[in-house]
């Protein structure tokens, strides 16, 4: 099978719902769940993230991290963490406890490689897309963390079967983008519930279509994925610009200016892609 009719295979599995999870991924979709519930609480919730030790130590990690530390007082204990995050950042951490998962069985030491550092560009795209929230186009920071955090979601599947296709990732990247990425980044999302304004968010960014100054989701979640200084090992996406170009994308930003927004929030970004990672 070539590399095309490998990509066509994934994404058409992807459409009927084959979708191959590992055992961990579908246990945390489980947790994720249980803490939508509006009837969980604090305690609960703090107990239910005590059983996946991975996200226990991010929500700790987050917790501390200079956007929700403000009073320089660190949190040693998941109840803690919990009651500092608030739930809806506690959804975006499973789901990057899921993204992870996805590429957990990888032993091919070059796809692991690819998948390290795709989960790099995702942190800081995580990161990135936080701070322009909350600071640039003023819509949820939360949401805007989860959808950095799983705009890739689709690219980890990939990466998860390529085992099973030699040579699936030798050659053009942009077979990738033409014949898998969106097909089967919908197929993920979908199966791991993400919510309607992030998939639309990510549908933005997959058509490459974005104002400046960002006013929407998709906006913040395009240009932080431009501003990230890790980019995606899979793709370049049209009309995205290179690091070294990023650099000069600039616009007033209230009585500043975006170069002055990142120079100001460089620590915080910083801050909260380490918890991330």
């Amino acid at each position: 099978m070539d590399r095309l009719d490998a990509f066509k295979s994934i994404a058409a599995q992807a459409i009927r719902g084959e979708l191959s999870f590992p055992t961990n991924v579908d246990a945390t979709l489980r947790l994720q769940q249980a803490l939508s519930d509006p009837d969980c609480h604090a305690d609960d919730a703090a107990r239910l993230v005590q059983t996946e030790p991975l996200l226990a130590a991010r929500t700790v990690a987050i917790a501390n991290s200079v956007t929700y530390n403000r009073s320089g007082s660190d949190v040693t204990n998941v109840r803690a963490a919990v009651q500092r995050v608030g739930f809806r950042t506690l959804g975006a951490l499973a789901a990057s406890v899921m993204v992870r998962q996805l590429s957990s069985e990888i032993t091919d030491p070059d796809l692991r490689k690819r998948a390290d550092a795709l989960w790099r560009h995702s942190a800081h795209v995580a990161a990135l897309a936080q701070v322009l929230a909350r600071r640039v186009s003023f819509v949820d920071p939360e949401t805007a963390m989860f959808a950095g955090i799983v705009h890739e979601v689709g690219g980890f599947y990939m990466l998860s079967r390529a085992h099973e296709y030699p040579g699936l990732l030798d050659g053009d990247a942009d077979d990738w983008l033409e014949h898998g990425e969106v097909t089967v980044g919908r197929s993920v999302l979908q199966r791991l519930g993400v919510p309607a304004p992030v998939m639309a968010a990510i549908e933005a960014m997959w058509n490459g279509m974005r104002a400046l100054p960002p006013e929407t989701l998709g906006d913040t979640l395009l240009l932080a994925n431009d501003l990230s200084p890790v980019a995606s090992p899979l793709v370049e996406r049209p009309g995205a610009t290179t690091i070294a170009a990023a650099a000069s994308i600039d616009f007033a930003v209230g009585d500043g200016t975006l170069a002055r927004v990142m120079e100001e929030s460089a620590h915080e970004v910083q801050s909260l892609t380490s918890a991330l990672l």
